[in-house]
């Protein structure tokens, strides 16, 4: 009972660079940033005509506080020092402990190194452009498609087949080499060969913030080891998996 009582709800932060994106990825921004705990600040920042033409209705819809910044010389964009500065300051207060930035922009790499210096998690939301250099920074890489606000947002039927092309693209199931390097670096430091399936979930996060086995065609982690011919997938009692190389792995890790 205990534990229960002092259980507190991580806090999280969503700050949007509404200059460099479209207000369709707000319902994907919020789905994923909710998955991590209470959503206690919400905060779209851009200049007027962004914030008045562009924004407005879905910072509104979304119960957003705009951040309007004025530009006080042409080419200087005041909304990005103001999110990196209200995020700080939402850290050193010790009101986040995870925030999520909806940008494409890599001019914010260097706020989430120093964020995550000071024991902060990192999200990045933003579109297939964003830089290496931004995703890398951040602990966790969500890449957002714009077919994928657009079934909501249209209804004639044009939109059916804009909608299921993505989906085809899944059923090519694709199977990195990296994963049986990960399995091969990860479970030749445990005594029994073997790593937890949690283990290795982790080890590839954390190698390139923007893998998802659904990027490669796949249901869940499980589901694309399965498939690795090299890999040995076992299921414990209590239903926790493991994973080690097969008997092949030395041709496995040759170059095919």
């Amino acid at each position: 009972m205990g534990t229960m009582q002092n259980y507190v709800e991580p806090r999280v932060a969503v700050f949007v660079d509404c200059d460099n994106t479209s207000p369709d990825i707000l319902d994907y921004a919020l789905k994923i940033a909710s998955q991590f705990g209470r959503i206690v600040l919400r905060r779209g920042y851009g200049n007027h005509t962004t914030l008045a033409k562009t924004w407005q209705q879905a910072l509104v819809e979304k119960a957003f506080t705009p951040c309007l910044q004025f530009q006080y010389a042409a080419g200087k964009n005041t909304s990005d020092i103001a999110l990196g500065l209200d995020a700080l300051e939402a850290m050193f207060d010790g009101r986040i402990d995870r925030f999520c930035l909806v940008t494409s922009d890599s001019d914010f790499a260097y706020l989430c190194r120093k964020l995550r210096e000071r024991g902060a998690t990192v999200s990045i939301i933003g579109e297939a452009k964003t830089p290496a250099a931004l995703r890398n920074a951040s602990d966790q890489f969500f890449e957002w498609a714009h077919e994928a606000g657009e079934p909501e947002n249209q209804h004639d039927s044009k939109a059916s087949p804009a909608v299921s092309a993505p989906r085809e693209k899944t059923l090519v199931k694709r199977r990195p080499k990296f994963v049986v390097d990960a399995v091969a670096l990860l479970a030749g430091q445990t005594p029994d060969g073997q790593v937890h399936l949690s283990a290795l979930g982790q080890y590839l996060k954390r190698t390139d913030p923007a893998f998802s086995p659904d990027v490669y065609g796949y249901s869940g982690l499980v589901d694309m080891l399965k498939t690795y011919d090299l890999l040995v997938l076992t299921k414990a009692e209590g239903g926790h998996y493991t994973v080690q190389l097969g008997a092949n792995d030395l041709v496995g890790m040759q170059p095919r």
